[in-house]
């Protein structure tokens, strides 16, 4: 039953975002202090880069560059797309885990990881949908406080995996959401900045 609320609230998440997001591109189009740019995503990704020495450059422009809509949006647009790719991100690897616990191959160590994992996913796309309510009412302190809470549930993850010494099969997964969070809580960051340029 939590699975199926979880994967409801996700995809009325995703409805409602494509509809912010439209109307934001929208918005800014007509705006003469527009800070549109094809540019936006680059900068952005190198200023992250530039202050934060964990923060992978290559990670974050393919990620936001994938997204159509990040072209033709603002800061505020982008940290939008980030939270987004890492709620779907979340959803799917819920999907992955559950397949995983049905595999009866795995030993009762690894399955005890993926329990834990699951726990772990579960909450964080709650966190996530929080995330992104505190976000868009301008709540940029909780909003990074939070989504900081699922990135350090994505290294609780792994690490599960190597204090019981197996192999992670969600490795990929956990190192995609943790990058994605990181793009979105940079963007957070700039957005409390007064200096950066790109975030009106």
């Amino acid at each position: 039953m939590r699975r199926w609320h979880v994967s409801l609230l996700s995809f009325c998440f995703f409805l409602f975002l494509f509809f912010f997001l439209f109307l934001l591109t929208l918005n800014d189009e007509t705006s003469p202090t527009s800070t549109l740019s094809v540019d936006i995503i680059n900068r952005t990704c190198k200023t992250c880069s530039d202050k934060y020495a964990v923060f992978n450059y290559s990670f974050c422009l393919g990620s936001l560059q994938e997204i159509p809509v990040s072209h033709m949006t603002n800061l505020q647009g982008l940290a939008i797309v980030a939270m987004e790719l890492a709620l779907q991100n979340a959803t799917t690897t819920l999907s992955i885990i559950k397949e995983l616990l049905n595999k009866e191959t795995l030993g009762p160590f690894s399955l005890a990881c993926l329990r834990d994992c699951s726990l772990l996913y579960s909450d964080g796309v709650v966190t996530l949908v929080d995330t992104i309510g505190a976000f868009l009412t301008g709540q940029y302190g909780n909003a990074g406080a939070w989504v900081s809470a699922v990135m350090e549930g994505t290294a609780m993850c792994e690490e599960g995996f190597r204090d019981m010494q197996e192999v992670s099969p969600l490795t990929e997964q956990n190192y995609s959401l943790f990058q994605l969070c990181d793009v979105a809580l940079c963007i957070m960051n700039l957005l409390s900045s007064d200096v950066y340029p790109l975030k009106s």
